[in-house]
C-alpha cells in the first residue's frame, strides 16, 4: 500500500516532486506547484524540492531555466499553417539557445478541426533556429515533443536553405503529403553557420522515421490523421529518407529517434547535424537531477496520462528510474490511465490516477490544479492508497487528463 504504511511516516521527510506536463491541462510548472501543495498538507514539515520536468516537448525552456538561468528571446515565427506568431526561446548565458519545437509548431496551437498531418509544416523551428544563429549561439538544443507536422523537417531544413524539388525541379510545398513527389534535394544553399554549430535534438520518443513504429502510424492518428492518411504519410516519409540519404549523404530511415515529431529528428540530423539525444536526459543534465535526487527519501512525479508510451523516452519514466537507481521511491500520479499503464510498476512503488472512484474526469478536467493536489494529499495521508491499481478499476481511454 502506498503511503504510510509503504512510504514512511516521519513527517521530515525530503520529497522531490518532478512531474511533466499534463498536456492540455497543466503545464509542468503549474502540475509540480500543485503535487508540492498536496505532498504540504499531507506532510507539512517535509522539505519539498519542485523540479518542472519534460521529454523535450512543451516545458522544454520552463525545466533548463531554472537552474541554468539565461534571456527569454521572442521571435515572429510561422505557425504550423504559416500563419505569424510569436514564439519564444531560451539563450543561457553560455551562448546554448534552447528552443521547444512545440512554440512555433505545436499541436496545441491548432483547433482540433485544423489539425491535418498532411499540411502543416516545420518551417517555424529553422526560423527560431535562424533567430539563434542570428545572436551567435554555437549550441542549439531542439526540443522535439508536441508537434502538428509530419513532414520529416522538410519545411525547417527549407527555412535554413534547402530545396525539395519534384520531377519538374519545382520547390514543393512544405508538408508531409508533398513528400510523395519528391525527386531532389539541394542543399547548396544551407545556411553556413550551421557548419561550425553544435546541435542536440532532444528527442521525446525513439520511434524510427517510418514502419509500424514510425512518425506516421503510430503519431499520425493524433495529429488528425486517418488510418489511411497515416499510410500515406508513411510511404511519403520513406520515399523522403531514402531521397535524403542520396542527397543529403545521412541515413534516417533506421536512426533511432528519426521519427520524432513527425520526422523533424531525422530532418535535424540530415540537415543541422544533430546528434539526437533522449529529451530526458538533456533536461536531466542541465537540471542536475541526480545530484538533486540524492538522499531524497521520496519521488513524486506525474503526466497527463499514463500509458504504453510512458516508457517510450517520457520523462516520468526517465526520473522514475533516475530515482530507482538512487534507492529512492516513486509515487506516480498521472491524469488517467489507459492500455500499457501496468509496465511503469516494474519501476515504480505506486501509481494514484486522480481520474478514478473518487474524482470523476469531468471534475478532474474543471478543477485540474485542486484535484491533482488533493489526489497527492490522499495517496500520501493514507486516505485511498494503492501499490497497484486494478487494472478494471482504470479510468476509461476517453476520461483522462491529457
Amino acid at each position: 500500500m502506498l503511503g504510510t504504511g509503504r512510504f514512511g511516516s516521519c513527517s521530515k521527510m525530503r520529497i522531490v516532486v518532478a512531474p511533466q506536463e499534463f498536456k492540455g491541462t497543466l503545464t509542468a510548472a503549474q502540475a509540480a506547484q500543485a503535487m508540492a501543495e498536496g505532498v504540504r498538507r499531507a506532510m507539512p514539515d517535509a522539505a519539498i524540492d519542485v523540479i518542472p520536468l519534460s521529454d523535450g516537448g512543451p516545458g522544454l525552456i520552463e525545466a533548463i531555466k531554472p537552474s541554468r538561468g539565461g534571456t527569454i528571446v521572442a521571435a515572429t515565427v510561422q505557425d504550423p499553417l504559416g500563419r505569424l506568431i510569436e514564439a519564444r526561446w531560451l539563450r543561457l548565458e553560455d551562448g546554448t539557445a534552447v528552443i521547444e519545437s512545440a512554440q512555433a509548431v505545436g499541436l496545441t496551437l491548432l483547433k482540433e478541426d485544423e489539425r491535418d498531418p498532411r499540411i502543416t509544416t516545420s518551417f517555424g523551428v529553422g526560423q527560431l533556429i535562424i533567430a539563434a544563429l542570428e545572436l551567435d549561439c554555437q549550441r542549439i538544443i531542439v526540443g522535439l515533443g508536441g508537434s502538428a507536422t509530419n513532414d520529416g523537417g522538410a519545411g525547417m531544413a527549407a527555412a535554413l536553405g534547402a530545396r525539395f524539388l519534384d520531377a519538374d525541379g519545382n520547390d514543393l510545398p512544405l508538408c508531409g503529403s508533398a513528400l510523395a513527389r519528391l525527386e531532389t534535394i539541394d542543399i547548396s544553399g544551407l545556411d553556413r553557420r550551421l557548419a561550425g554549430t553544435a546541435v542536440v535534438a532532444a528527442a521525446d520518443v525513439s520511434n524510427a522515421l517510418c514502419g509500424p513504429e514510425g512518425a506516421s502510424l503510430v503519431y499520425g492518428p493524433q495529429k488528425g490523421a486517418s488510418a489511411d492518411v497515416a499510410v500515406e504519410l508513411d510511404a511519403a516519409l520513406f520515399r523522403y529518407g531514402d531521397i535524403v540519404e542520396r542527397d543529403a549523404g545521412v541515413p534516417v530511415l533506421t536512426a533511432s529517434g528519426a521519427g520524432a515529431a513527425g520526422g523533424l529528428g531525422a530532418g535535424l540530423m540530415a540537415f543541422a547535424g544533430a546528434q539526437v539525444r533522449p529529451g530526458f536526459a538533456v533536461v536531466a543534465e542541465a537540471a542536475g537531477l541526480r545530484d538533486r535526487l540524492a538522499g531524497a527519501d521520496l519521488l513524486v512525479t506525474g503526466e497527463g496520462r499514463l500509458d504504453g508510451q510512458t516508457g517510450y523516452g517520457k520523462a516520468v519514466a526517465g526520473v522514475a528510474h533516475l530515482a530507482a537507481e538512487c534507492g529512492i521511491r516513486t509515487l506516480i500520479v498521472p491524469g488517467a490511465l489507459a492500455p500499457g499503464w501496468e509496465a511503469v510498476l516494474e519501476y515504480a512503488d505506486g501509481v494514484e490516477p486522480v481520474v478514478g472512484s473518487l474524482v470523476a474526469a469531468e471534475e478532474a478536467m474543471a478543477r485540474p490544479a485542486e484535484t491533482l493536489a488533493l489526489t497527492v494529499e490522499r495517496a500520501l495521508a493514507g486516505g485511498r492508497t494503492l501499490s497497484e491499481v486494478e487494472t478494471g478499476a482504470a479510468a476509461p481511454e476517453r476520461a483522462e487528463l491529457t
